[in-house]
């Protein structure tokens, strides 16, 4: 087979799609020998993808994501390589897509939520790109040959909103990176790290967007009432700076120093922000899978996470849970934890256990033997 991949999102450029969409693709090649693989790129991330195996292509396809571009012009790029295949690893498919084509749907939050705080287009200019948005999606999940979900919960959220056969969805859940799992190997200093990015002990972690829908201003609510008893502890938000996180930041600035937003955070910090934390904190209202508690797993951290979608599938009984609707009951459960060192030593455990469930070398061997299923078809 000769098998195209929309690789446009690989890298820390593409935050957690990017860490599937590199995760998967360096598995996939460093798995599969047999068959060809075009790895379509940006130019931002062409030079981090690479590989010694010379049946992968790498080819340069500079369209931004949720364009008219990736429309239009992404489908000639296609059809110039001859494929017998393409892999969209969002649901951004091009409408016109030239080929058969295999399609992971991460979550149907753009549906779910959609809502203008989750914008900064105009309301018109929202609108009209949130109904060409239903289009792509409903298209991507129509004439797919197959779909993978990452989770029971996506799966189950597909076959409710679409008319589709459940044979038709793969569940291949993801997995937690081979860096995470070597925690132990840690060498760099702790201390010296913490002081780089203004942070001082104790503090609750969080990692991931900003996003309305991620839940933190409750949070943040949480943490400041939280905070007049408890004036040493911090709140550390970690994610790349844009137009929420700024939003974000307007809002604390009454609360004085104790959060703080470091900002991108490469893996090697990241490690380590992981590691010295007291506890992880998850309180979104919706995901598709949640790999960032998983993450912290791997580091023994213990994580307190909301109950909503398919949290309680993918962190099982490693984690204490909350209402995010309900910041009373959001204070109790992180209170709980931070309080009760006996508590966190089982979570730790518990942690280390839940995340051999996963892996991204399982993942790809799934994916892998679907596009072998979908070639005969």
């Amino acid at each position: 087979m000769r098998i195209g991949i929309d690789a446009r999102f690989y890298g820390p450029v593409g935050k957690g799609l990017g860490r599937y969409t590199q995760e998967m693709i360096d598995q996939l090649i460093k798995l599969d020998r047999s068959n060809e693989y075009v790895i379509f790129l940006r130019r931002e991330n062409f030079s981090a993808c690479q590989t010694d195996n010379p049946k992968v292509k790498k080819v340069l396809v500079d369209i931004k994501w949720y364009g008219w571009a990736e429309q239009i012009i992404f489908p000639f790029y296609i059809l110039a390589e001859r494929l017998d295949m393409m892999h969209f690893l969002h649901f951004n498919v091009p409408v016109l897509c030239p080929v058969k084509f295999l399609v992971t749907i991460h979550d149907l939050i753009l549906l779910k939520f959609p809502t203008r705080r989750a914008t900064t287009l105009s309301p018109l200019i929202y609108a009209l790109k949130n109904f060409f948005y239903k289009i792509v999606i409903y298209s991507a999940v129509k004439r797919a040959r197959g779909i993978f979900a990452v989770s029971a919960f996506t799966k189950k959220e597909l076959l409710s909103r679409f008319r589709i056969r459940p044979e038709k969805i793969i569940v291949t859940y993801e997995g937690v990176p081979e860096f995470f799992l070597a925690a132990k190997k840690i060498n760099q200093s702790a201390a010296g790290t913490l002081e780089k990015y203004n942070i001082a002990q104790p503090y609750l972690l969080y990692v991931g967007n900003a996003y309305p829908h991620k839940n933190l201003e409750g949070l943040i609510n949480v943490f400041a009432s939280l905070n007049h008893e408890q004036p040493a502890l911090r709140l550390i938000l970690v994610g790349k700076e844009d137009y929420f996180y700024r939003r974000l930041k307007q809002l604390v600035k009454s609360l004085g120093e104790n959060i703080i937003f470091p900002g991108y955070v490469p893996d090697a910090d990241l490690k380590i922000l992981y590691s010295e934390a007291l506890a992880y904190v998850f309180p979104s209202f919706y995901e598709g899978f949640g790999l960032p508690p998983l993450e912290a797993m791997a580091f023994g951290l213990p994580v307190v996470s909301s109950n909503k979608t398919c949290l309680p599938e993918i962190l099982g009984q490693a984690a204490i849970y909350f209402n995010p609707e309900s910041e009373k009951e959001m204070r109790e459960k992180i209170e709980l934890v931070i309080n009760d060192q006996n508590l966190r030593q089982e979570l730790k455990g518990r942690g280390l256990e839940q995340i051999k469930k996963y892996s991204w070398g399982e993942c790809a061997e799934k994916t892998l033997q679907a596009y072998k299923n979908n070639f005969k078809k």
